[in-house]
Protein backbone atom coordinates (compact mmCIF):
# COMPACT_ATOMS: atom_id res chain seq x y z
CA UNK A 1 0.00 0.00 0.00
CA UNK A 2 1.58 3.05 -1.00
CA UNK A 3 -0.80 6.36 -1.23
CA UNK A 4 -1.61 7.58 2.33
CA UNK A 5 -5.27 6.70 3.72
CA UNK A 6 -7.35 9.16 4.94
CA UNK A 7 -7.71 7.23 8.10
CA UNK A 8 -6.12 4.33 9.82
CA UNK A 9 -7.87 2.14 12.24
CA UNK A 10 -5.68 0.20 15.03
CA UNK A 11 -7.09 -2.69 17.09
CA UNK A 12 -5.00 -3.07 20.02
CA UNK A 13 -7.67 -3.02 22.90
CA UNK A 14 -5.46 -4.62 25.73
CA UNK A 15 -3.30 -4.59 27.52
CA UNK A 16 -1.49 -1.78 28.85
CA UNK A 17 2.17 -3.34 28.03
CA UNK A 18 0.48 -4.54 24.59
CA UNK A 19 -0.66 -1.26 24.20
CA UNK A 20 3.10 0.40 25.11
CA UNK A 21 4.40 -1.75 23.04
CA UNK A 22 1.90 -1.40 19.94
CA UNK A 23 3.46 2.69 20.59
CA UNK A 24 6.68 2.45 18.13
CA UNK A 25 4.90 1.01 15.50
CA UNK A 26 2.08 3.23 15.42
CA UNK A 27 4.40 6.54 15.72
CA UNK A 28 6.45 5.05 12.53
CA UNK A 29 3.26 5.23 10.80
CA UNK A 30 2.24 8.58 11.79
CA UNK A 31 5.66 9.82 10.30
CA UNK A 32 5.45 7.68 7.05
CA UNK A 33 1.76 9.47 6.98
CA UNK A 34 1.83 12.60 8.67
CA UNK A 35 -1.50 13.76 7.22
CA UNK A 36 -3.10 10.66 8.06
CA UNK A 37 -5.80 10.20 10.90
CA UNK A 38 -5.03 7.67 13.26
CA UNK A 39 -7.63 6.23 15.20
CA UNK A 40 -7.04 3.74 18.01
CA UNK A 41 -9.81 0.92 19.59
CA UNK A 42 -8.82 0.40 22.95
CA UNK A 43 -9.92 -0.90 26.69
CA UNK A 44 -11.58 2.20 28.56
CA UNK A 45 -8.89 1.78 31.26
CA UNK A 46 -5.72 2.14 29.12
CA UNK A 47 -6.99 5.22 26.90
CA UNK A 48 -5.01 7.58 29.02
CA UNK A 49 -2.03 6.28 27.44
CA UNK A 50 -3.32 7.08 24.16
CA UNK A 51 -5.46 10.29 24.77
CA UNK A 52 -3.63 13.61 23.66
CA UNK A 53 -0.74 11.39 22.25
CA UNK A 54 1.26 12.79 19.65
CA UNK A 55 0.52 9.99 17.37
CA UNK A 56 -3.34 9.54 17.99
CA UNK A 57 -5.72 11.52 16.68
CA UNK A 58 -8.79 9.80 18.06
CA UNK A 59 -9.59 7.28 20.76
CA UNK A 60 -12.58 4.87 20.24
CA UNK A 61 -13.09 2.60 23.22
CA UNK A 62 -13.54 -1.06 23.44
CA UNK A 63 -16.22 -1.88 26.30
CA UNK A 64 -14.84 -5.68 26.58
CA UNK A 65 -16.52 -5.70 30.28
CA UNK A 66 -19.67 -6.07 28.26
CA UNK A 67 -19.13 -9.12 26.47
CA UNK A 68 -18.17 -11.84 29.51
CA UNK A 69 -20.50 -14.38 30.26
CA UNK A 70 -22.54 -17.14 28.10
CA UNK A 71 -23.90 -14.59 25.89
CA UNK A 72 -20.86 -12.49 25.77
CA UNK A 73 -20.00 -13.39 21.55
CA UNK A 74 -23.78 -12.33 20.71
CA UNK A 75 -24.06 -9.18 22.54
CA UNK A 76 -19.72 -8.61 20.83
CA UNK A 77 -21.29 -9.39 17.48
CA UNK A 78 -24.27 -6.92 17.76
CA UNK A 79 -21.84 -4.44 19.21
CA UNK A 80 -19.58 -4.55 16.33
CA UNK A 81 -22.36 -4.34 13.98
CA UNK A 82 -22.61 -1.17 15.74
CA UNK A 83 -19.31 0.23 15.60
CA UNK A 84 -18.88 -0.75 12.12
CA UNK A 85 -19.94 2.24 10.04
CA UNK A 86 -18.44 5.04 12.48
CA UNK A 87 -15.09 2.98 12.79
CA UNK A 88 -14.86 2.04 8.88
CA UNK A 89 -11.61 2.95 7.72
CA UNK A 90 -9.69 2.02 4.36
CA UNK A 91 -6.66 0.18 6.29
CA UNK A 92 -7.37 -1.43 9.96
CA UNK A 93 -4.57 -2.82 11.24
CA UNK A 94 -4.69 -5.80 14.18
CA UNK A 95 -2.10 -5.91 16.50
CA UNK A 96 -4.21 -7.75 18.94
CA UNK A 97 -4.57 -11.24 16.63
CA UNK A 98 -7.70 -12.73 18.28
CA UNK A 99 -10.90 -13.37 16.55
CA UNK A 100 -12.78 -10.69 18.22
CA UNK A 101 -10.26 -7.86 16.65
CA UNK A 102 -10.46 -9.55 13.69
CA UNK A 103 -14.20 -9.57 13.25
CA UNK A 104 -14.30 -5.96 14.27
CA UNK A 105 -11.28 -5.21 11.54
CA UNK A 106 -13.24 -7.41 8.80
CA UNK A 107 -16.71 -5.73 9.34
CA UNK A 108 -15.13 -1.97 9.72
CA UNK A 109 -12.81 -2.32 6.44
CA UNK A 110 -13.64 -0.40 3.58
CA UNK A 111 -10.49 -1.25 1.60
CA UNK A 112 -7.48 -3.72 3.50
CA UNK A 113 -7.44 -5.81 6.78
CA UNK A 114 -4.24 -6.62 7.67
CA UNK A 115 -3.01 -8.86 10.79
CA UNK A 116 0.00 -10.87 12.07
CA UNK A 117 1.02 -14.05 10.91
CA UNK A 118 0.60 -15.96 14.40
CA UNK A 119 -2.41 -14.48 15.30
CA UNK A 120 -4.83 -17.26 17.31
CA UNK A 121 -8.24 -18.20 17.01
CA UNK A 122 -8.74 -18.17 13.36
CA UNK A 123 -8.37 -14.72 12.86
CA UNK A 124 -5.95 -14.97 10.01
CA UNK A 125 -8.77 -15.90 7.73
CA UNK A 126 -10.29 -12.82 8.14
CA UNK A 127 -7.58 -10.71 6.68
CA UNK A 128 -6.43 -9.85 3.27
CA UNK A 129 -2.51 -10.50 4.59
CA UNK A 130 -0.54 -10.70 7.37
CA UNK A 131 2.88 -9.66 7.86
CA UNK A 132 5.35 -12.16 8.74
CA UNK A 133 6.83 -12.21 12.24
CA UNK A 134 9.13 -15.42 11.38
CA UNK A 135 12.32 -14.45 13.54
CA UNK A 136 10.34 -11.43 15.54
CA UNK A 137 10.87 -12.68 19.14
CA UNK A 138 9.84 -9.37 21.03
CA UNK A 139 6.26 -7.80 20.95
CA UNK A 140 7.81 -4.58 19.68
CA UNK A 141 9.58 -6.51 16.95
CA UNK A 142 6.45 -8.53 15.71
CA UNK A 143 4.45 -5.14 15.91
CA UNK A 144 6.79 -3.28 13.91
CA UNK A 145 6.85 -6.28 11.26
CA UNK A 146 2.86 -5.03 10.42
CA UNK A 147 3.32 -1.30 9.82
CA UNK A 148 6.80 -2.12 7.61
CA UNK A 149 4.49 -4.09 5.77
CA UNK A 150 2.25 -1.33 4.52
CA UNK A 151 5.46 0.54 4.15
CA UNK A 152 6.34 2.66 6.75
CA UNK A 153 10.40 2.90 7.47
CA UNK A 154 11.38 1.96 10.67
CA UNK A 155 14.43 4.51 12.03
CA UNK A 156 16.13 3.92 15.09
CA UNK A 157 16.49 5.22 17.95
CA UNK A 158 12.52 3.99 18.02
CA UNK A 159 9.83 6.68 19.70
CA UNK A 160 8.36 5.92 22.83
CA UNK A 161 5.31 8.75 21.91
CA UNK A 162 3.52 9.51 25.81
CA UNK A 163 0.86 11.57 26.66
CA UNK A 164 1.61 14.60 29.12
CA UNK A 165 2.02 13.53 32.75
CA UNK A 166 1.12 15.26 35.89
CA UNK A 167 2.69 14.13 39.86
CA UNK A 168 -0.04 13.24 42.09
CA UNK A 169 -1.24 15.99 44.26
CA UNK A 170 0.97 16.12 47.49
CA UNK A 171 3.69 14.46 45.88
CA UNK A 172 7.21 15.05 47.07
CA UNK A 173 9.83 15.27 44.05
CA UNK A 174 12.31 17.39 45.23
CA UNK A 175 13.74 13.80 47.08
CA UNK A 176 15.81 11.61 44.51
CA UNK A 177 13.87 8.10 44.60
CA UNK A 178 13.83 4.28 43.63
CA UNK A 179 10.04 3.71 42.38
CA UNK A 180 9.12 0.00 43.40
CA UNK A 181 6.11 -1.90 41.26
CA UNK A 182 5.85 -5.26 43.38
CA UNK A 183 2.34 -6.85 42.13
CA UNK A 184 0.56 -7.54 39.01
CA UNK A 185 -2.11 -9.07 38.53
CA UNK A 186 -0.96 -11.69 36.19
CA UNK A 187 -0.70 -15.43 37.62
CA UNK A 188 2.16 -16.33 39.58
CA UNK A 189 3.98 -12.91 39.05
CA UNK A 190 3.71 -10.91 42.56
CA UNK A 191 6.14 -10.43 45.16
CA UNK A 192 4.88 -11.41 48.47
CA UNK A 193 4.51 -8.62 51.07
CA UNK A 194 8.26 -9.46 52.86
CA UNK A 195 10.14 -9.97 49.92
CA UNK A 196 8.65 -5.72 49.00
CA UNK A 197 9.90 -5.20 52.91
CA UNK A 198 13.47 -7.04 52.25
CA UNK A 199 14.36 -4.60 49.04
CA UNK A 200 12.92 -1.83 50.99
CA UNK A 201 15.74 -2.65 53.49
CA UNK A 202 18.49 -3.36 50.90
CA UNK A 203 17.77 0.06 49.47
CA UNK A 204 17.58 2.10 52.64
CA UNK A 205 18.45 4.75 53.04
CA UNK A 206 17.79 5.35 50.16
CA UNK A 207 13.83 6.49 49.53
CA UNK A 208 11.51 4.08 48.09
CA UNK A 209 8.14 4.74 46.35
CA UNK A 210 6.16 2.22 46.31
CA UNK A 211 3.66 1.81 43.31
CA UNK A 212 0.75 -0.22 41.50
CA UNK A 213 -2.56 -1.70 43.12
CA UNK A 214 -2.70 -4.01 45.75
CA UNK A 215 -5.11 -4.91 48.42
CA UNK A 216 -2.34 -6.01 50.31
CA UNK A 217 -1.17 -3.51 53.24
CA UNK A 218 2.63 -3.16 53.69
CA UNK A 219 4.22 -2.41 56.79
CA UNK A 220 5.38 1.29 57.66
CA UNK A 221 9.42 1.88 56.92
CA UNK A 222 11.11 4.40 57.47
CA UNK A 223 12.88 4.78 53.87
CA UNK A 224 9.40 4.40 52.39
CA UNK A 225 6.67 6.52 50.61
CA UNK A 226 3.41 3.98 50.27
CA UNK A 227 1.56 5.12 47.00
CA UNK A 228 -0.16 1.74 46.18
CA UNK A 229 -3.88 2.79 45.18
CA UNK A 230 -2.99 6.58 45.29
CA UNK A 231 -2.22 7.20 41.16
CA UNK A 232 -4.37 7.77 38.13
CA UNK A 233 -2.54 5.56 35.36
CA UNK A 234 -1.07 9.21 33.91
CA UNK A 235 -0.25 9.92 37.45
CA UNK A 236 1.90 6.98 37.96
CA UNK A 237 3.43 7.31 34.06
CA UNK A 238 4.68 10.87 35.90
CA UNK A 239 5.96 8.84 39.02
CA UNK A 240 7.85 6.21 36.72
CA UNK A 241 9.39 9.00 34.72
CA UNK A 242 11.00 11.12 38.10
CA UNK A 243 12.16 8.48 39.35
CA UNK A 244 16.12 7.90 39.57
CA UNK A 245 15.40 4.26 38.19
CA UNK A 246 12.50 1.52 38.66
CA UNK A 247 11.91 -1.94 40.44
CA UNK A 248 9.43 -3.94 38.33
CA UNK A 249 7.72 -7.59 38.44
CA UNK A 250 6.84 -8.03 34.87
CA UNK A 251 3.93 -5.59 33.95
CA UNK A 252 2.45 -3.23 32.47
CA UNK A 253 3.98 -0.52 34.94
CA UNK A 254 7.23 -1.87 33.79
CA UNK A 255 6.96 -1.71 29.91
CA UNK A 256 5.85 2.09 31.28
CA UNK A 257 9.03 2.81 32.83
CA UNK A 258 11.23 0.65 30.32
CA UNK A 259 9.59 3.13 27.95
CA UNK A 260 11.12 5.87 29.51
CA UNK A 261 14.69 4.94 30.52
CA UNK A 262 16.51 1.69 30.65
CA UNK A 263 17.14 2.40 34.22
CA UNK A 264 14.99 -0.85 35.11
CA UNK A 265 15.38 -4.22 36.48
CA UNK A 266 12.47 -6.26 36.07
CA UNK A 267 11.84 -9.39 37.90
CA UNK A 268 10.16 -12.33 35.96
CA UNK A 269 8.95 -15.91 37.16
CA UNK A 270 7.80 -17.43 34.44
CA UNK A 271 7.23 -15.14 31.62
CA UNK A 272 9.90 -15.06 28.76
CA UNK A 273 12.00 -11.51 29.05
CA UNK A 274 13.16 -11.97 25.28
CA UNK A 275 9.06 -11.89 24.18
CA UNK A 276 7.71 -9.31 27.04
CA UNK A 277 10.80 -8.70 28.92
CA UNK A 278 11.87 -4.38 28.55
CA UNK A 279 12.77 -3.75 25.53
CA UNK A 280 15.45 -1.53 25.65
CA UNK A 281 18.54 -3.86 25.65
CA UNK A 282 20.58 -1.83 28.13
CA UNK A 283 17.39 -2.48 30.82
CA UNK A 284 18.50 -5.77 33.36
CA UNK A 285 16.12 -8.72 34.01
CA UNK A 286 16.56 -10.92 36.85
CA UNK A 287 15.06 -14.38 36.60
CA UNK A 288 14.81 -17.65 38.22
CA UNK A 289 18.10 -16.71 39.99
CA UNK A 290 19.99 -15.10 36.63
CA UNK A 291 21.19 -10.98 35.95
CA UNK A 292 21.17 -10.27 33.01
CA UNK A 293 20.65 -6.98 30.24
CA UNK A 294 17.74 -7.97 28.52
CA UNK A 295 19.56 -7.26 24.85
CA UNK A 296 22.45 -9.66 26.09
CA UNK A 297 20.90 -13.11 27.57
CA UNK A 298 23.99 -14.97 26.84
CA UNK A 299 26.32 -12.36 28.54
CA UNK A 300 24.88 -13.11 32.04
CA UNK A 301 26.63 -11.18 35.38
CA UNK A 302 26.28 -13.81 37.80
CA UNK A 303 24.01 -16.22 40.09
CA UNK A 304 22.30 -13.65 42.54
CA UNK A 305 19.36 -13.78 44.24
CA UNK A 306 16.89 -11.17 44.16
CA UNK A 307 18.14 -9.08 46.72
CA UNK A 308 21.89 -9.40 45.45
CA UNK A 309 20.32 -8.65 42.22
CA UNK A 310 18.81 -5.36 43.54
CA UNK A 311 21.46 -4.19 45.24
CA UNK A 312 23.65 -4.61 42.00
CA UNK A 313 21.53 -2.52 40.36
CA UNK A 314 21.86 0.40 43.36
CA UNK A 315 25.15 0.19 42.92
CA UNK A 316 25.39 0.42 39.37
CA UNK A 317 22.99 3.39 38.68
CA UNK A 318 24.29 5.00 42.14
CA UNK A 319 27.93 5.24 39.67
CA UNK A 320 26.06 6.61 36.22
Amino acid sequence: MRAAPESVLILKPSSLGDVLHTLPAVAALKQHWPSTRIRWLVNPEWAPMLEGNPVVDEVLLFPRHQFRGLFGPVRLLRWARRFAPGGAAPLVLDFQGLLRSALIGRLCRTAHFYGLSDAREGAGFFYDAAASVVGKRHAVERYLALVQMVGAPVDSPLRWPLPKTKLPVGFDCTLPFVALHPFSRGRGKSLSVAEVQQICEVLAPRRVVVVGRSELALPVMGNVDNWLNRTSLSELLALLGSAQWCVSVDSGPMHMAAALSARVLALHTWSDPQKVGPFPNEAWVWKRGALYQRGFPETTVSSATLLEAVAFCAALFSLQ
